[in-house]
């Protein structure tokens, strides 16, 4: 049985608990197979709510006596709602939920591997996964760029990459310095605001921005970059943790020192200082030289490419890389037949570039690197070609539409045109996924979240009551639902929480996630457990306007543990 393919919005309602926490939809949403203790613990709640709803919907010609009714039950109304809470902790402390199993394909958009003739991949983080070797790398090669070609203070050496600072998806603003998350709706999520490596207050945020909202004009354009008078920026690059680890740092540097710095120099410089690191082969160099001690694994990378060989797929390799350091990577990797795999290999693509600039030609590369200058009328198998662009790419090749599916960690320049402009499918390898599941999984996640979820039910249900007592009933319930929230983002990061929500929305990067990506998985490996006629069906959760009278799937349903190490479900 293979395992079962969500949507994004299902991923997060997990996250959730189910939206509303199983114990709370059996209450509220009237659905079968409840326990007899169920059914008494609704029948108690709708008495309680009935009765509350009677004692504060009087007859208006009798004000003076609904007064008094109100005032002489008040304490009869405040132990009702407690003994509700109380019924309803204890049925959450008892709800069990099905763990997610993070070699799942999630789906965003219904996608049949039956049609996919044609197989197309990244090289970094997609093909070849790095240990965390590489980040420290490329921030002390980046660092020592700052001191000894911008002339930044020595003092900076002091400073180390600190692994789990900094998530993907998060917001720079260029012209404040700071870093943050930014949900869905373009809101920021106080208390992950950082200048430096310390917490801004909620105050001094909503002082800075009047409020929490980002405007439009401000935020980073298509592609993430702060350009053409947009002041964000925004990390989605694996790639990009260093150099938000990086900036912080210098931002603490500064401010520890009383130096009086331009926060967009500094932003600049990074940015220079880390594009070093890649356009002038350091960071490349370095891998080549020690490459058991950057890549972490690869071989379950293999084994996807010679299955859909054996199956008779087309695949190609659009890659940034150059072709000394791929044909390393790849070597280690698959072996150093491994181009016999691909029908066309093109490296130093310049993504997004590539998808949108007609202009630059394909220019063959040989095995020892260097540029032949003849006119490329076909792209043949075995070759390497360098830059060129897509649409002669589909032109020399023919490969167009939904008979295509590129894999690529990078959301916007690996998916978001070929999903937008060119109809092929798309596939995000997200690799925080493993880490994420794996702590919505733990009892403790599980437990908060349906509590949380719960309590939100019973604030919402219980605040049309509008007298004193209820009320200060429910204004302990908002408190303690405030004070549980922090809790569920410093469980999967301490500074910014998870990658794909904010306390409640989805993040920004989970919108771009589930508009560009047809599917997305922790890593390429996932399509072993699928075979190649399987077709992937995001579930069809309710709007917020719809009911939800269709059987929802528990996380578990469908989900099978992964294959046998060395089998495939094939």
């Amino acid at each position: 049985m293979t395992p079962f393919s969500w949507p994004l919005s299902s991923f997060l309602k997990h996250a959730d608990s189910l939206q509303r926490a199983t114990v709370f939809r059996n209450v509220f949403q009237g659905f079968h197979h409840r326990t007899p203790r169920s059914r008494m613990w609704k029948r108690n709640f709708m008495a309680v709510s009935r009765g509350v709803s009677q004692l504060l919907s009087q007859n208006q010609s009798g004000a003076k006596n609904y007064a008094a009714s109100v005032c002489s039950s008040s304490s009869e109304v405040t132990e009702k709602l407690w003994s509700v809470y109380n019924d309803t902790k204890r049925q959450t402390e008892v709800t069990s939920m099905s763990s997610v199993d993070p070699d799942t394909i999630f789906a965003n958009n219904e996608m049949s591997l039956r049609d996919i003739e044609i197989y197309g991949f990244d090289y970094d983080y997609t093909l070849a996964f790095y240990s965390s070797h590489l980040h420290t790398l490329i921030f002390n090669i980046a660092r020592d760029i700052l001191i000894t070609n911008h002339r930044y203070p020595e003092g900076l050496r002091k400073y180390e990459y600190i692994p789990n600072f900094a998530v993907r998806g998060l917001h720079y603003d260029v012209q404040k310095a700071l870093l943050m998350k930014i949900d869905a709706f373009h809101y920021i999520q106080l208390g992950t605001v950082y200048r430096g490596l310390h917490p801004v207050s909620d105050e001094e945020v909503i002082a800075m921005y009047e409020g929490c909202h980002v405007p439009l004009e401000i935020m980073s354009d298509f592609y993430g970059k702060s350009s053409h008078g947009h002041t964000m920026k925004q990390f989605m690059d694996i790639f990009s943790l260093p150099e938000m680890t990086l900036l912080s740092c210098v931002n603490d540097f500064f401010m520890k020192h009383n130096i009086d710095y331009e926060p967009v120099h500094l932003y600049k410089d990074v940015k220079e200082a880390i594009r070093d690191v890649h356009v002038k082969g350091i960071m490349y160099r370095a891998v080549e030289a020690d490459i058991e001690k950057y890549i972490c694994y690869g071989e379950q990378s293999h084994a996807v490419l010679k299955k859909l060989s054996a199956h008779g797929k087309k695949m190609f390799l659009i890659t940034n890389s150059p072709f000394d350091f791929v044909d390393r990577g790849m070597s280690y990797i698959v072996g150093k037949d491994w181009r016999d795999l691909f029908d066309v290999v093109i490296v130093q693509a310049d993504k997004p570039g590539f998808f949108n600039d007609r202009r630059k030609p394909f220019r063959r590369v040989t095995d020892k690197g260097a540029l032949l200058w003849d006119r490329i009328h076909r792209l043949e198998k075995g070759q390497i070609y360098k830059q060129g662009n897509l649409y002669e790419f589909l032109r020399l090749t023919g490969w167009r539409g939904s008979k295509v599916l590129y894999f690529g960690d990078h959301i916007y320049s690996d998916l978001a045109d070929l999903t937008l402009k060119h109809g092929w499918r798309t596939g995000a390898i997200i690799p925080e996924l493993r880490k994420e599941i794996k702590i919505m999984n733990t009892q403790q996640y599980m437990h908060m979240m349906t509590w949380l979820q719960a309590l939100t039910g019973l604030i919402e249900q219980m605040q049309v009551h509008r007298d004193a007592a209820s009320q200060a009933v429910v204004e302990e319930w908002i408190r303690e639902r405030e004070a549980m929230r922090p809790h569920t983002k410093d469980i999967f990061n301490a500074q910014f929480g998870s990658l794909f929500r904010t306390y409640h929305n989805p993040t920004y990067f989970s919108r771009r996630l589930s508009r560009f990506a047809d599917i997305y998985m922790a890593s390429i490996s996932c399509l072993l457990n699928y075979d190649l006629q399987h077709t992937f069906f995001p579930r069809r959760t309710p709007l917020q306007h719809e009911s939800p009278f269709w059987p929802e799937h528990s996380p578990g349903l469908g989900v099978s543990s992964p294959a046998p190490q060395g089998q495939s479900r094939v």
